[in-house]
């Protein structure tokens, strides 16, 4: 399973409270937080409805 680098580059503030529930998921709290996370598809969808606070990058 091929790695991909998750980092959270804008904030969550004024989000609607289920986008910020898949960040905590994600384990992104702080803003340029970053996880490596495995690319299995329940995380790429969960990436895919926060793509626009997050940054993703192959590892």
């Amino acid at each position: 399973m091929k790695k991909i680098r998750i980092t959270l580059v804008h904030s969550p503030i004024d989000r609607p409270e289920r986008q910020k529930q898949t960040l905590k998921a994600l384990g992104l709290i702080k803003t340029n937080a970053s996880r490596e996370v495995s690319a299995t598809p329940q995380i790429l969808g969960m990436v895919r409805k926060v793509n626009h606070l997050v940054k993703v990058e192959e590892v």
